[in-house]
């Protein structure tokens, strides 16, 4: 046992020591943040406009109506001709000029959009898209119809989910949060696996090891290898919450800085001549969702947090143990990294197949292809855990952590026989057979 706790010591202090490694603890919670805070300061810099559409519109008066602005977008009507606008247009002033024309109805296709530079995707969209409600009014009012009357028709359905003891849940928020969690397993056991099997063969080609063995058994230096790159892969990623979670709170507190908000309200105020009051006819005063937000809350205290975190390290750690050992055995059988290849697709396949998997178990995580590869210990790391969010029953999961631990023992006693042969033979090819071989030698 100290021998093991010898090897698992200087594994975890040669790895943690790297460059590689301090440059990856910096970069992850970097880029992980990066992923949740460029999406809003997009959604909050890149509309900050208002740009003004000078609407000329030649219909019949009876379908004359101004359209509806936007946040972004304000439609200001004028009587003038498209070629004296034309002429008067101050790209300064308006963003670019509407033109309808009077057989808007019978040919939808008659709207043009004049601008100084290439259109705005974002504004010609919400045009169209005006232009096509208001033409269907037209076209109803033609026929007699009342709008009010289709409108007051009009329903819509919002589902609320309840557990039986009355609190609120969300179906996408534990797809969200189950498949977050699949993937980071997903990723790590791929990762700090394949730096076992990097890590024996560099060993195994350097001639290391054949000092190494000398002092130790081959399963002490496996299990210290294993167990060592284990804490290493713990340790990058306790540190990369933290970091996250401080770069994000920094960052959130930045970005929704009221005194920052009440600036760029009152710039685009000046900028267009804007009155407070036609701002907030416009929506483009800040408002916190109050009732969104106390929504949002309510529907994550429905997710068992603690079973969750739990239970990732318990899979992490059991698929990882499992899957290294195996990546441990084909690192001694071969002679360099080139030769993996062939015993490497065998190995991998389940966990590939886990994650694809778990993509369409999220619609029906009480299926029956749910259950069998959550159980099964080559798939269950990935696939319980994007089960775990929707609830499931304390016996599944028991079952399933029983078969995992008893996969990683059974994969231990199989990569240990390969191992222990393997790890001092040199210069010879090495086939399924002759694995198969080394699983029944004596001694």
């Amino acid at each position: 046992m100290n021998k093991i706790l010898l090897i698992l010591q200087r594994e975890y202090l040669t790895r943690v020591k790297k460059k590689s490694f301090i440059v990856m603890t910096i970069l992850g919670p970097i880029l992980m943040a990066a992923i949740a805070i460029v999406p809003i300061l997009i959604a909050k810099y890149s509309d900050d406009k208002i740009n003004k559409i000078l609407v000329i519109d030649q219909r019949p008066e009876i379908f004359t109506t101004i359209l509806p602005s936007s946040e972004t977008v304000l439609f200001v009507n004028s009587k003038i001709s498209l070629d004296s606008a034309k002429r008067a247009f101050d790209p300064e002033k308006f963003y670019g000029i509407l033109y309808l024309q009077d057989d808007m109805v019978k040919n939808p296709g008659g709207a043009m959009l004049f601008t100084e530079k290439q259109a705005n995707l974002s504004v010609t969209n919400y045009i169209e898209t005006s232009l096509e409600k208001q033409i269907e009014q037209d076209k109803l009012k033609a026929e007699g119809i009342d709008q009010k009357t289709l409108t007051s028709i009009e329903t819509t359905v919002n589902l609320k989910t309840l557990s039986l003891k009355g609190e609120e849940n969300s179906a996408e928020l534990a797809t969200i949060v189950g498949f977050i969690c699949g993937l980071l397993i997903y990723l790590f056991i791929f990762l700090y696996g394949v730096q076992v099997m990097r890590g024996v063969i560099e060993e195994k080609t350097n001639r290391i090891v054949e000092v190494i063995i000398s002092s130790v058994k081959p399963f002490e230096l496996m299990m210290g290898k294993i167990i060592g790159i284990a804490l290493v892969g713990l340790t990058q990623f306790f540190l990369w919450i933290i970091l996250t979670l401080t770069i994000t709170t920094i960052a959130g507190k930045v970005i929704v800085d009221p005194k920052t908000d009440a600036k760029v309200v009152a710039q685009t105020m000046r900028t267009n001549n804007l009155d407070q009051h036609a701002l907030e006819e416009l929506g483009a005063t800040p408002k916190v969702k109050e009732d969104a937000i106390a929504k949002v809350f309510s529907q994550l205290s429905s997710i068992n947090f603690p079973l969750i975190i739990s239970c990732f390290f318990i899979y992490f750690l059991g698929g990882y143990l499992l899957y290294s050992a195996l990546f441990a055995a084909i690192g001694a059988a071969v002679d360099n990294e080139t030769e993996t290849q062939q015993f490497m697709l065998p190995v991998t396949i389940p966990l590939i197949l886990a994650f694809i998997v778990a993509q369409s178990i999220v619609q029906n995580p009480d299926s029956q292809l749910g259950f069998w590869f959550s159980i099964f210990p080559l798939t269950s790391p990935v696939v319980m855990m994007v089960r775990i969010a929707f609830g499931v029953p304390p016996w599944e999961l028991a079952l399933s952590i029983g078969l995992l631990i008893a996969g990683f023992v059974g994969a231990t006693w199989l990569a240990g026989r390969i191992y222990r042969t393997g790890i001092l033979l040199y210069g010879k090819k090495v086939n399924y057979k002759e694995l198969a071989k080394w699983l029944f030698y004596k001694g």
